[in-house]
């Protein structure tokens, strides 16, 4: 490994920017979603909604019931100018999923499709690393999947849907994919959500690689951790 990469492991290491935990983003994962979350499955908290109303305008029926429960979303207000209500998928540790500014991704809610849900539009959040947001796509083409490149100063992506009127739909399968895996998903393509935790690296060396000793052989010990 060469000395830029050495060094940039060695800080995460050695906690010299921040405690943790870090993020490992595995590039042949084909959902990056938990695999409740790509389910549509249990604990509502995995979700956020917005509250224009001044209260929730989206309620969950079935999935707090237990983890392995199916979620219907029900959509109790729609302000006049069409702004909202939004439905986001929550990561468990950080402002979205972990993301590199060039990375593309694909975001896609079939379940809801399929459940023939009023949706207006497919949207993706891009965050910088200290949790502010940069900016936000869209597309008013929600049948389809949506194909973004993470943005300059990304570090995290948060993906949501926007509803258009009111009515009480199955949430069902959503997919947060690395690459143009459109084709696919449109062919009937379902991945599973493998999730995507933040670690703790607990063990940490490093050795000059022989025969030259500007390169050096890394070897992390990283176990999941379920927040900061």
């Amino acid at each position: 490994m060469g000395p830029g990469d050495v060094q940039h492991l060695d800080r995460l290491a050695r906690r010299l920017d921040a405690p943790g935990p870090v993020a490992v983003v595995d590039p042949l994962a084909r959902n990056m979603l938990s695999a409740g979350q790509a389910a549509g499955l249990g604990d509502p908290s995995r979700w956020a909604v917005s509250r224009l109303s001044g209260w929730e305008d989206i309620v969950f029926y079935g999935g707090g019931s237990g983890e392995h429960f199916p979620n219907s979303v029900g959509v109790e207000y729609v302000p006049e100018d069409g702004g909202g209500p939004d439905l986001h998928w929550q990561h468990p540790t950080w402002a979205g999923y972990p993301v590199t500014p060039g990375m593309v991704l694909t975001w896609w809610t079939p379940g809801l499709v399929v459940s023939g849900a009023a949706l207006s539009q497919l949207r993706m959040e891009w965050y910088r690393a200290d949790g502010g947001l940069i900016s936000t796509a869209t597309t008013s083409t929600p049948t389809t999947p949506m194909v973004r490149t993470v943005p300059a100063g990304a570090a995290y992506a948060r993906p949501a849907v926007r509803f258009s009127r009111e009515g009480v739909w199955l949430l069902g399968e959503s997919v947060l994919a690395l690459g143009d895996v459109s084709a696919a998903l449109v062919a009937g393509d379902r991945p599973i959500g493998e999730g995507c935790p933040g670690f703790s690296i607990t063990r940490y060396s490093h050795v000059a690689s022989e025969g030259d000793g500007s390169f050096r052989d890394i070897g992390l010990e990283l176990v999941e951790v379920n927040g900061p």
